[in-house]
């Protein structure tokens, strides 16, 4: 094994902050200000001012200050990841009007669905044709520190991990098999979704983020190939009728021979055989209405 020596990503794991509830903070806060106001009122109003009632209303300000700086708002599906200059302190998941000391700073995230749309992406299927995919995929954000922390840009991060995984998937597979004897991208959507859902659930568990859905928008053939993979696809099934066809004439001549023999209605050399068979088969297999021709003659 061969050593690099490149440390390992420090992984971040989502903890809970230590918060307060806004509310009462807010009622805290309205406290200083009867108090500050009560304080600044009674020493205009004295004949002596009192320098403790001024230290109040300095005091009060002050912490009424400190107070407003730390409230903040957060939204239903919505998260703040809490920092003390640049130190991850956890993350506070709770709804509406919340508080936390001034010095910390919050960083908002949703954390609700996104439904993403990939562009149409242009790949090699199994068997080496070009063909253009797209998919559609449902995510969102599981653990937050993950998401801020551990990637880059996390929204850009999941763009271009769904098309990595479109990639891969689209070269697993073939765009379609006429015997339907293989899973294809063509024929077996859910299949493929689940394993596209599979492998973006891997890529993106780096980020903290979840699929719930995805699958499919767009699968077709490049446009430089579509008109003879068309030709080649008709071709392909006017071959697999012809063969459908055939068996079924052919196990349908066998019956009829079978019966004629096992039930004594005719005698049948081998030559009458052979002419049967070659009428059977012309009409069986034949395209166009065949016309009865009465044959007054003989073989012989």
């Amino acid at each position: 094994m061969v050593e690099t020596g490149t440390p390992a990503l420090n992984r971040s794991r989502e903890t809970r902050a230590a918060t307060q509830s806004g509310y009462l903070m807010l009622f805290i806060w309205l406290l200083l200000l009867g108090v500050a106001a009560w304080a600044g009122i009674t020493n205009a109003n004295a004949e002596y001012m009192v320098a403790w009632k001024w230290i109040v209303v300095v005091a009060s300000a002050v912490v009424g200050l400190l107070i407003l700086c730390g409230f903040y708002l957060i939204n239903p599906n919505e998260a703040a990841a809490i920092q003390l200059f640049g130190a991850y302190k956890g993350t506070d998941r709770e709804e509406g009007l919340r508080w936390v000391l001034p010095w910390l700073t919050r960083k908002k995230i949703a954390v609700r669905a996104n439904n993403v749309i990939s562009d149409k992406i242009k790949v090699n299927d199994l068997r080496g044709n070009p063909i253009e995919m797209a998919a559609q995929v449902v995510w969102r954000v599981t653990d937050t520190a993950q998401a801020l922390f551990d990637v880059d840009d996390y929204k850009e991060f999941v763009m271009a991990q769904i098309e990595a995984a479109v990639r891969s998937i689209g070269s697993r597979y073939p765009y379609d098999d006429i015997e339907h004897q293989e899973v294809t991208l063509r024929g077996n959507h859910d299949e493929v979704g689940v394993e596209l859902r599979k492998a973006l659930i891997e890529r993106l568990s780096v980020a903290g983020i979840t699929v719930d859905e995805c699958g499919l928008t767009h699968l077709a053939y490049a446009q430089e190939i579509a008109g003879a993979m068309l030709r080649r696809q008709q071709a392909e099934a006017v071959i697999a009728a012809r063969k459908k066809l055939v068996e079924g004439a052919v196990t349908m001549v066998e019956m009829a021979l079978t019966q004629l023999s096992e039930k004594g209605v005719v005698d049948l050399d081998d030559e009458r055989k052979a002419v049967m068979v070659s009428n059977l088969m012309v009409v069986l297999c034949g395209e166009r209405d065949t016309q009865p021709v009465v044959n007054a003659g003989s073989l012989y």
